[in-house]
């Protein structure tokens, strides 16, 4: 089942909040599986199949916004503590959260809201993820979603809100690595796979230069995302930071006989912790 972006939205319900996820690229199918009957001994041999709807699989690619960051991280990795209001600070809502990406995460539902339909995909959980950061692109979560239930009509009427919230770019992010601030990195993908126990690497795109490049062990990685309000007052109203920590170098992807400049990747292995957080500050309230 191909989600098309300008005919229909992807909304997330948890049993505290339900919010819809702008469009980015979003496949979602029945998970089709087949029981065979074998050929009879005598007769005219023929092999029987019954198809059989045994739940929901694919992904949501979606770019993170104020609004979208704290739950989209929360299904995500996992886990995730209570977000936080602080009066007499203008206003500062801040969500933090302390997460060791989770094999088994937590359940939600899925509507697909259509203009002429809406299909509900319940009991959903994600089984894998992926956050994407590069320069002069919108930064997006991929989550590779899988469902243990079949697919059915959404059997409710509600009409939900979409979400306008402002989008996180990678132009506007900074990495600091043990401490110190490289700027030759154009981006970054972590990715978290859990099956069989989480598995996460994180793999750095960095231009080429002379002097010291970015070490093979490094003990932490901090990555600040921030929210551009006002190009022409040049302030920020939010922010997301992702600390990443112990990592250990697997491979140097860069091609060794290319000339000129050169954007090469670098494949670290995660052995550590990961935290994300999510908050916004100034005179806005944003929900």
């Amino acid at each position: 089942m191909l989600v098309q972006g300008s005919e229909c939205s992807i909304v997330v319900k948890t049993a505290h909040r339900e919010i819809d996820i702008p469009y980015s690229d979003e496949t979602l199918r029945e998970a089709v599986t087949l029981l065979q009957e074998e050929a009879s001994i005598e007769g005219d041999g023929v092999s029987r199949g019954l198809r059989k709807i045994s739940g929901v699989k694919g992904c949501v690619v979606t770019p993170l916004t104020i609004g979208t960051a704290p739950i989209l991280f929360y299904l995500a990795m996992g886990a995730a503590g209570s977000p936080v209001f602080i009066s007499g600070t203008k206003n500062l809502f801040k969500y933090k959260m302390n997460i060791i990406p989770l094999e088994d995460t937590d359940h939600f539902d899925l509507v697909q809201d259509r203009k002429n339909e809406s299909l509900f995909f319940e009991y959903c959980r994600v089984f894998e993820f992926e956050l994407r950061i590069m320069r002069d692109e919108t930064i997006k979560l991929k989550l590779d979603i899988v469902g243990e239930w079949p697919t059915r009509a959404y059997p409710y009427n509600d009409t939900f809100e979409r979400e306008q919230g402002e989008r996180f770019s990678g132009d506007n992010v900074t990495y600091l690595i043990n401490e110190k601030e490289y700027k030759n990195i154009y981006g970054l993908t972590l990715v978290s796979k859990k099956r069989g126990g989480t598995k996460t690497e994180l793999w750095i795109k960095r231009s080429l230069q002379h002097g010291t490049d970015i070490p093979n062990d490094i003990e932490e990685i901090i990555v600040t995302a921030k929210l551009l309000k006002d190009k022409y007052e040049y302030r920020y109203y939010g922010t997301f930071q992702i600390t990443i920590k112990r990592l250990v170098l697997i491979s140097d992807e860069t091609e060794v006989n290319a000339t000129g400049a050169v954007i090469s990747p670098l494949r670290y292995y995660v052995t550590g912790g990961v935290q994300a957080e999510v908050f916004t500050a100034g005179e806005e309230n944003i929900p």
